[in-house]
């Protein structure tokens, strides 16, 4: 496979799997900051684009050998229900426990280290963002989505949502997304890129190897909804609207 660094990360991430986790162990925003090429992420993270390309080569290599299906073209039913029994529900989940997990060592060792005080301030207000914002999700545009896009199948109207078109709620979704990374990236400032101090116990360091995990399982929650679910909902709308002007 040839890769170039013309491609931009988010392109890389959907034509390659692999390529994600090569991302994220290297620090580059592929979900909400994927539109820039692969020469200009790793300029902007001041990484040698050679060495990234090795990387994500090697990535490609194992891929071939685990073929997988192409998310771009698998029913978005599909990808709703794993979005919602992987991605959402390891975001419940997650959460829940890493809530109980910060308060136990906020508890602890709060005093000694003001800045766990700060991080669970930023993680309480990262949760009550994404509770409203996954039961939009689920209770909202997903069913929509799923609506449209047997109504297309099965060639018969789509019927106009209340809020006027797909891209209205897309919209409001990846904004909240931007706002859930910029969390993210502060939370992950706050502790020090997740170092556990030397008088950390095992709790702390238990918590500091969460909240990198659910970092990385959002990372790649946001880039299947705003790289590949969104703009296919979008295409499918449009493309609907197409075929009954021309019909009409």
């Amino acid at each position: 496979m040839t890769l170039s660094t013309a491609k931009t990360v988010r392109e890389l991430a959907l034509e390659l799997p692999n390529a994600t986790r090569v991302f994220e162990n290297l620090g580059l925003d592929y979900c909400c900051g994927g539109a820039k090429s692969l020469e200009e992420a790793c300029r902007a993270a001041e990484l040698p684009v050679d060495e990234v390309l090795q990387k994500l080569q090697n990535a490609a290599q194992a891929t071939e050998c685990e073929p997988a299906g192409d998310l771009r073209s698998v029913p978005l039913a599909d990808l709703i229900r794993h979005i919602v029994t992987t991605h959402h529900k390891f975001t419940r989940e997650e959460t829940a426990r890493i809530a109980r997990l910060l308060d136990k060592v906020c508890g602890v060792h709060g005093k000694n280290h003001p800045e766990l005080l700060n991080l669970r301030d930023i993680f309480q207000g990262l949760v009550e963002e994404l509770t409203i914002h996954l039961m939009k999700e689920e209770q909202v545009l997903f069913p929509y989505i799923v609506r449209m896009e047997e109504a297309v199948l099965q060639k018969d109207p789509v019927l106009p949502p209340a809020f006027g078109t797909v891209e209205n709620p897309v919209r409001m979704m990846m904004l909240e997304h931007d706002s859930a990374g910029e969390a993210l990236r502060a939370m992950r400032e706050a502790s020090r890129g997740y170092t556990v101090p030397e008088d950390g116990c095992v709790s702390y360091r238990t918590l500091y190897q969460a909240l990198p995990g659910l970092e990385a399982d959002l990372h790649r929650h946001i880039h299947l909804e705003n790289n590949v679910l969104f703009p296919r909902a979008v295409e499918i709308e449009q493309a609907s609207k197409a075929r009954l002007s021309r019909v009409s």
